[in-house]
């Protein structure tokens, strides 16, 4: 389906639930996990966790964005159910982007195999993990987490302070998880790991959004 910004996004009947915003899935990307949360790490060499690879909107961004940032990632997506190629093939963000010189670069995202590192750029390197988020066991690994999972409405378990626990494990001390969620139970499961948790303005189409921070226990 088309978003209101003019970019694609998955549309799965039987939830009657998207991949992205239908209020504009650049725009939700864009606000929710490179303004709030990539741009706190410019001039570094960052990890980046992505909870739900999906349709790659975040990664190819973020790999268009870090430029702009002196910033080198390392970038890791994390999928238990990757897209069939004519899925991608019928996603537009790269004309949207107005990144037609990177349309390599999107496909390349997409062909890589799974569970290997590969270099998009000197810059930029991907590792997609095809597993299931509570199989996710890092320690101290990452400095940014965009948890990009669908919706609790339909997938409540993915929301859950056991999720949260693995979530804030997985950040390095002074590491960011954000998300495009506001909502009540999720703010209190990240309060209950440990994180610091602040409301933010939320995307167009939404009122808040989350940025939850694991702050060093003294």
């Amino acid at each position: 389906m088309i978003t209101a910004d003019g970019s694609t996004t998955i549309h799965i009947t039987e939830w009657d639930e998207q991949y992205h915003s239908k209020h504009g899935a650049i725009q939700e990307a864009k606000h929710v996990f490179i303004k709030n949360g990539l741009l706190l790490f410019a001039n570094r060499k960052i990890s980046v966790l992505e909870i739900g690879f999906g349709t790659g909107l975040n990664c190819f961004i973020t790999f268009l964005e870090a430029p702009k940032m002196n910033l080198e990632i390392d970038y890791v997506g994390v999928e238990a159910y990757p897209l069939a190629a004519e899925e991608v093939e019928k996603m537009n963000y790269v004309d949207q982007l107005e990144a037609t010189e990177f349309s390599n670069v999107f496909n390349q995202m997409h062909k890589q195999d799974w569970e290997i590192s590969g270099k998009i750029s000197p810059e930029f390197s991907l590792t997609k993990r095809k597993q299931f988020f509570n199989e996710i066991s890092d320690e101290n690994k990452f400095d940014l987490i965009y948890f990009d999972a669908f919706g609790a409405r339909v997938q409540p378990e993915l929301w859950t302070e056991e999720i949260f626990e693995k979530m804030y494990k997985a950040l390095k001390p002074e590491g960011v998880l954000v998300t495009y969620s506001a909502k009540g139970s999720v703010r209190r499961a990240m309060l209950a790991v440990g994180f610091l948790v602040e409301k933010l303005p939320g995307p167009p189409g939404k009122r808040e959004m989350l940025r939850a921070t694991k702050k060093v226990k003294s």
